[in-house]
């Protein structure tokens, strides 16, 4: 079939709208597998090899995360952006099959480590090539309208896919679980792909191709280039880091606190499972409500200020009177935030970029600087306990170091952007 040309991201409002609902509706279906993949991974890889081993297997995902993103540069520069996707999904939803049938049918468990570290992976990877697309269709202001709900959508699959983990892992089996992920993965495929069919291919995406291939010649698969020439796209890789520490921080500091309070398993468990409804409660509604509200209100530089602002907020309050309540507080409202306004104000910041910043950089940035950032400090936080016992106190103290440096950077975010306009 052939294939439409999107020319101009101002231009076609109708199919903007539909490409946005599309892929929003393939990242639900994406994020339902992931689901299905992400409390049996876990659970499978302690019950192998027991819960000392995570900070192991933990710091090998940004190796994982790495090979991910070259192989994806490799594949962008070959055969575009479409077949990337497709390739990436495809080859994604083979691997998780493949390690489904070492585990279920030959019980070769050291798959597990090679389950734990692709599901960190393969996630981030896909669904930031659904945003490349969005960034690269929508204009500045329609964005500002469909980003959060696009978010929320999206986040409706991780919700159920959760909820039916719940309902039937007992009955059915840890492993049945991976299994059904594959199939999600390829489900997801097929609606991401039709949407390229059906609105068109990425603004830029035909003036990229000589210079997609001229990058490959040169080495540069990753568009490390592309940092020189836009400082901006350094800026948004030190924020995502950033982000990434005070968030597995407070995540520690959260779970910490939560041991020493309910250390029953199925109290614990139950607490938890609730706690986490209310996370996904608050964020949808933020997705759905106040993301787009406050993009249209408020000006995007005030926004990328204020965030941390909120976070420094609640961290100092974390800190004056540590409790439950209060670190369930803090992590719960940067998760809300981090889920709906961090991401719908950030994924504006590429729309004025050439398209292989949308596409290429922005694999780097928002791949691997998620999962550098979660998993580099959760080696340097493991490697310190090691030497000394390290309190929820001193947690909520880095948590504010992180938010300090994030609330510096923001600023050069908002100058950026009032440049592009």
């Amino acid at each position: 079939m052939g294939e439409p040309v999107v020319e101009d991201a101002a231009t076609g409002e109708g199919r903007a709208y539909l490409a946005a609902a599309g892929m929003a509706s393939a990242g639900a279906v994406l994020l339902c597998g992931y689901e299905f993949l992400r409390s049996p991974a876990n659970t499978l890889f302690k019950a192998a090899y027991g819960k000392a081993a995570l900070p192991y297997v933990t710091a090998l995902v940004p190796v994982g995360v790495i090979a991910a993103v070259y192989v994806y540069g490799k594949l962008l520069s070959w055969v575009g952006p479409r077949r990337t996707l497709l390739a990436t999904t495809a080859g994604s939803a083979g691997l998780i099959g493949l390690l489904y049938a070492a585990i279920q049918r030959w019980h070769f468990m050291p798959a597990t480590w090679a389950l734990y570290v692709l599901k960190e992976a393969y996630i981030v990877l896909i669904i930031e090539q659904y945003w490349s697309y969005l960034n690269s269709t929508l204009g500045t202001e329609t964005a500002k309208k469909v980003n959060g709900p696009v978010c929320g959508i999206a986040g409706l699959g991780s919700v159920v896919g959760a909820w039916l983990v719940g309902r039937s892992a007992e009955r059915l089996g840890a492993v049945a679980f991976v299994g059904f992920a594959a199939g999600a993965t390829v489900v997801a495929g097929v609606v991401s792909d039709f949407v390229y069919w059906r609105c068109g291919a990425p603004r830029g995406e035909e003036r990229a191709t000589k210079a997609r291939r001229h990058e490959a010649v040169a080495g540069d698969v990753m568009g490390l280039r592309l940092f020189r020439g836009f400082p901006v796209l350094g800026v948004l890789l030190a924020v995502v880091v950033v982000t990434q520490v005070v968030s597995t921080v407070l995540d520690f500091d959260f779970q910490g606190i939560l041991q020493d309070r309910i250390p029953a398993v199925d109290r614990q468990t139950a607490w938890s499972g609730n706690f986490f409804a209310l996370l996904n409660a608050v964020a949808l509604g933020m997705q759905f409500v106040a993301a787009p509200l406050l993009l249209r209100a408020v000006p995007l530089p005030a926004v990328q200020v204020g965030i941390p602002c909120v976070h420094l907020g609640t961290c100092l309050y974390l800190l004056a009177r540590p409790s439950l309540w209060s670190a369930g507080v803090a992590f719960l409202v940067f998760k809300a935030i981090d889920y709906s306004i961090f991401r719908a104000a950030k994924e504006i910041l590429y729309i004025p970029l050439p398209f292989d910043a949308r596409s290429r950089a922005k694999e780097v940035i928002d791949v691997f600087g998620y999962r550098f950032g979660k998993g580099g400090t959760s080696v340097v936080v493991s490697a310190v306990q090691q030497a000394v016992i390290v309190g929820e106190r001193a947690l909520t103290v880095a948590a504010l170091a992180g938010v300090f440096v994030w609330g510096a950077l923001a600023i050069p975010l908002g100058k950026y952007y009032r440049r592009s306009e």
